[in-house]
């Protein structure tokens, strides 16, 4: 599962470009011959399930989703400014038995953050999986 939050946290994914945005990083992920499994978002960042070939390089497919996607938004001009992702992703791997679970998960997300904020969340994955970090460096906010 990836994990991707707007630069400074900032709630920049406006509900009525949802399924526009989701089409669009879809679309990227297919061109790369990946298998998207599941995707949604809150306003201020994506949570992309996808079944990860082993001829691609993650940071390869992440960056193309980033870079696709944020020139995407910009040239429609929906968000103030210039958009852009967080530097760095966050990337989880799951088994074919957790599945089930990881897909309702990000299906339901709206319902999750009502009850646990990203960056908690993303803290407590982080601790899951032993991930060793530096919280001075997660979730930047804008200088």
């Amino acid at each position: 599962m990836l994990s991707l939050p707007c630069q400074g946290r900032q709630n920049l994914i406006r509900p009525e470009h949802k399924n526009e945005l989701q089409k669009y990083m879809t679309g990227i992920v297919i061109r790369e011959k990946q298998k998207l499994i599941a995707i949604n978002n809150m306003p201020d960042h994506f949570h992309i399930l996808i079944g990860l070939k082993p001829t691609m390089a993650l940071s390869e497919l992440v960056g193309d989703i980033k870079s696709g996607s944020s020139g995407f938004i910009n040239d429609r001009r929906w968000a103030p400014g210039k958009f852009a992702w967080q530097e760095g992703f966050g990337a989880f791997s799951y088994s074919h038995s957790q599945l089930t679970t990881v897909i309702r998960y990000i299906q339901n997300q709206e319902k999750h953050h009502t009850r646990k904020s990203f960056q908690a969340e993303y803290l407590e994955l982080l601790e899951k999986f032993n991930v060793p970090y530096d919280e001075r460096y997660i979730f930047k906010p804008i200088e």
